[in-house]
C-alpha cells in the first residue's frame, strides 16, 4: 500500500497527558476545541474507538484549499499515548488530487515537566504509484504538523477546559 512515508517530531510546549487527552480524546467536542480555529467541525460516525468514521471540516482558509478530511480511526492506545487512521481522504487542496491513500500514525511522548514530542507518521500511496518530491512531501507533513501545534496553542491557553 505504501509508496512513500514521512515522518516529523514535533516539539510541544505542553504536557504529554494534556495534548493526549485533549487533541485525541474520543469525546468530538473536546477534539473540536483542541483544533478550534483551524477546524470547525468533527465528528465520530461511532463510539470515538476503532473503526469510527472521523470527519473533519476545516476552517476556511485554514488549511489551503482543503476542506474536509475524512478518516477511518484504526487504533487508540491510552497507555503507549498512540493513535492511527486510515482511508484518510482529503477534499480539496493538492492532496485530493494526487494521492489514492493516506494513513496518520502519532505517537506523543513526554519531553521533560511541562512538553512532549509528537511523533508524526504519513504513508501515502499516489495516485500514479510514485512517491512524492520533497516539496510535496513538505507541505503534506505541514498540514499535520499545523493542526498538531493549533492543538498546542488552544491548550497551551486553556488547559483546565481538557483536564
Amino acid at each position: 500500500m505504501v509508496a512513500g512515508s514521512i515522518a516529523e517530531d514535533v516539539a510541544m510546549a505542553v504536557p504529554a497527558e494534556l495534548l493526549w487527552k485533549g487533541a485525541f480524546s474520543p469525546d468530538a467536542s473536546t477534539v473540536q476545541k483542541a483544533f478550534a480555529g483551524m477546524v470547525d467541525a468533527v465528528e465520530f460516525d461511532g463510539d470515538g474507538g476503532p473503526g469510527s468514521l472521523v470527519p473533519m471540516k476545516f476552517s476556511p482558509g485554514a488549511m489551503g484549499e482543503a476542506t474536509l478530511l475524512k478518516s477511518r480511526l484504526v487504533a487508540r492506545d491510552h497507555g503507549a499515548r498512540v493513535i492511527s487512521w486510515d482511508e484518510m481522504v482529503v477534499e480539496g487542496g493538492a492532496a485530493a488530487t494526487q494521492l489514492r491513500s493516506q494513513a496518520v500514525r502519532v505517537k506523543v511522548v513526554p519531553a521533560g515537566e511541562g512538553a512532549c514530542v509528537a511523533k508524526v507518521t504519513v504513508e501515502y500511496k499516489r495516485l500514479d504509484g510514485a512517491v512524492l518530491s520533497p516539496e510535496d512531501q513538505a507541505k503534506l507533513v505541514k498540514g499535520y504538523v499545523g493542526l498538531v501545534k493549533k492543538a498546542e496553542a488552544n491548550l497551551a491557553a486553556g488547559p483546565g477546559e481538557f483536564a
